[in-house]
């Protein structure tokens, strides 16, 4: 269940929030300073490419958010199984960390890797121009790394991804819990139902760390993800040490935190959103499951 309510959360949240996700990448790809800003990024490419732009590379991105989300909740559960106390049923929060990052790393290295790499070759494109454009869709996209880069290509960037995803989900499950048992007194299990204003403010205040916390592996991965040895040239970054080396000397400390503003104008308002549909399907469960448990 905990799967299910993950990847009906992970549609909606993708449908609301795909543009940011374009402005982001659009930032962090950004080294000669084209864009000025997030309103600045998000008005220049809706007029220079039309407002669907906004929408480049939904598909991919909704594809891996359900799946993501329902990786994540699924996996997260099966660990906190396995560290939950054998008498009392309850996890640590030791526990909890762990367990988030063990979905995190599971979620990094199998879903979200090869999914954000198409997804980011596709955003990086401008215009809307098919026949100006090298990478037709999502299948033609990855079909084309496949056959320019090697399978392995798909996973450009895997190590940064892993420290995000891992350092993220560790914080966020942690946080989330501690958020619905200091508000709303809420302990998981309890076959109570939050409201889903309730779960969406919890979801919000949970999300809000990771960002900060993981900011130059986010601007690496992408950084690592967009380049292509298109034409067998030479990549610029020769993996995620070198990439922060690079940035760091040619770009900046604060290169490393590229794209932060729009990160966190997505990734609190999505779990915010993944959260208010996740709670609900879980709650629900979990009373009708005690209700029929105790007759």
């Amino acid at each position: 269940m905990k799967a299910i309510s993950g990847s009906l959360g992970g549609i909606m949240e993708a449908s609301c929030l795909q543009p940011i996700d374009v402005i982001k990448t659009r930032l962090q790809l950004d080294r000669s300073g084209n864009y000025k800003g997030i309103l600045h990024c998000g008005a220049t490419i809706s007029r220079t490419e039309g407002v669907r732009a906004l929408w480049k590379g939904l598909t991919p991105f909704a594809t891996h958010l359900t799946l993501k989300y329902s990786l994540r909740m699924g996996s997260n559960a099966v660990l906190q199984s396995a560290f939950k106390d054998p008498e009392t049923g309850k996890v640590s929060g030791h526990g909890r960390f762990l367990s988030g990052f063990g979905a995190g790393v599971l979620e990094a290295v199998i879903i979200v890797t090869p999914f954000e790499v198409v997804k980011i070759r596709l955003q990086q494109q401008r215009g809307l121009s098919p026949e100006l454009l090298k990478y037709k869709g999502p299948v033609h996209c990855a079909r084309m790394i496949i056959r320019e880069e090697g399978f392995c290509g798909l996973w450009a960037g895997v190590a940064p991804t892993v420290m995000r995803n891992g350092t993220n989900q560790s914080a966020m499950f942690t946080a989330k819990n501690a958020f619905d048992v200091l508000l709303w007194k809420k302990d998981e299990g309890d076959g109570r139902v939050l409201q889903p204003w309730q779960s969406m403010i919890s979801g919000f205040l949970a999300g809000t760390a990771g960002p900060i916390c993981t900011g130059p592996f986010d601007v690496v991965k992408t950084r690592l993800m967009a380049q292509s040895r298109e034409g067998g040239g030479v990549l610029k970054y020769k993996g995620m040490i070198h990439a922060i080396r690079t940035i760091y000397a040619e770009e900046g400390l604060l290169a490393l935190w590229k794209g932060l503003l729009p990160r966190l104008m997505r990734i609190p308002p999505g779990q915010a959103i993944m959260w208010g549909v996740a709670d609900q399907i879980i709650g629900l469960y979990e009373r009708r499951y005690l209700q029929l448990s105790t007759l």
